[in-house]
Order: C-alpha cells, then structure tokens, then sequence
C-alpha cells in the first residue's frame, strides 16, 4: 500500500491509501462513524447478505484470482444467527483484493472506492435519518 491521505466527509477524517494505482478508503474511520468499535460495525456489514452479494459481484468482475467457490459457501450463510465473517476470513478465503486488511499502529480494514462508497452510503443514510428526526449525529 502507498502512501495515506486524508479526506473529509462529514466534518470525519477519512483515510485514503493508494495500491496498485487505485484508491482503498478506511472502512474503519467510516465505522466510527457509528461507534468507537468499529470492527463490530464491519462485521456485521460483513455478515449482511446484501453486502456478501455486492462483494462477490465485484470481485468476480475486477479479480481473475477470485474463488468463487469459496464465495457460495459464505453467501449460503449469510443471514444466519450463527455466522460471522471478518474482512481478514473474507480476504484469505476467497482471494479477495476488494479489502485489504493492515496490521500495526496505522492499521485498519480498507476497502476498494467502489466498495467503501457502498459502505459510506448506508452509514451515510443513517446519518441522514438522525438528522431528520432532529437527532445531533
């Protein structure tokens, strides 16, 4: 991954990184927007069937090393009570390159731009609806 830059969305700061040539935005500085734990808010954007659908979608389209296989399995279980999935299963698993997954102090789960403008678009709707209802977001 290159080097980071900020953006703002919202009076939030968002980390953008460059990787081979293409921008991969901070689902982690998009979840805060919902809470201090954002690997909560990921996984369970992760674990939604909607989202399983959109990433497998994706990846079939932009990833030749894609496993779809692998991909079923997951969506068979997505919904489930009992299933959980995180950014670095998905990644391993499915040869995933739509989410990237860093380590260490500048850590985090970053995802391609299409992806994350999904991500920010129903956080984003959810900002929305606490304004309408007169709540402070």
């Amino acid at each position: 991954m290159g080097k980071n830059r900020k953006i703002e969305v919202d009076g939030r700061t968002i980390t953008v990184v460059a990787n081979d040539a293409q921008d991969y935005i901070s689902l982690t500085d998009i979840a805060k927007y919902k809470t201090d734990d954002s690997s909560a808010v990921i996984g369970n954007w992760m674990r939604n069937r909607n989202t399983l659908e959109f990433l497998g979608i994706w990846e079939s389209l932009y990833n030749p090393d894609f496993k779809p296989l692998e991909f079923e399995g997951f969506k068979k279980q997505a919904g489930l009570n009992a299933f959980t999935l995180s950014p670095q299963k998905w990644v391993n698993t499915t040869n995933a390159m739509g989410i990237v997954v860093k380590s260490g102090r500048y850590g985090g789960t970053y995802a391609h731009k299409d992806t994350a403008i999904e991500q920010m678009e129903i956080l984003t709707s959810d900002l929305n609806q606490k304004r309408l209802k007169g709540d402070k977001g």
